[in-house]
């Protein structure tokens, strides 16, 4: 089966999902856009920020259906991962998204944002000190840290 009808199938096996995360798809988006402009979609900095962003406020849309972070967060992780799959990036540029992707859904569960300028603030400053990378290895020693491979 492939990836796309993959991903069209989890939509259908949750369709309350659907309107939560294209929202929050467009709101990273437009986001990404008013502070990044056309940068987010290299694989630099204001990538890393795109992809932790997304996660997050996928978290939070879809938390008001599931009601339980840990459903949502799962959630986040199934459509992310897979869209990452279905993108075919090279190995590095996918597992970085896929590491990035993963740093958001740990800012969504601290809890400690009041709000989204706060998450903002908080991912931007994490962008600005992200780590780059070069070599898969390389991002394993980066656990808690958003991560880059391109200027």
């Amino acid at each position: 089966m492939s990836q796309l009808v993959q991903f069209g199938f989890i939509f259908l096996k949750k369709p309350l999902l659907i309107i939560p995360t294209l929202k929050a798809t467009k709101q990273t988006f437009s986001i990404c856009n008013r502070l990044y402009g056309k940068a987010h979609h290299r694989g630099n900095k204001a990538n890393a920020f795109r992809h932790a962003l997304w996660n997050v406020l996928i978290c939070q849309k879809t938390l008001k259906i599931t009601k339980n972070d840990e459903k949502s967060e799962f959630w986040a992780k199934k459509v992310t991962d897979l869209y990452e799959k279905v993108t075919k990036n090279d190995p590095l540029d996918q597992a970085m998204d896929l590491h990035n992707n993963n740093i958001g859904r740990v800012v969504f569960r601290s809890k400690t944002f009041k709000n989204d300028t706060e998450i903002i603030n908080f991912l931007q400053n994490m962008a600005e000190n992200a780590q780059k990378v070069s070599k898969m290895n390389e991002i394993e020693d980066s656990e808690e840290n958003l991560i880059y491979i391109a200027h």
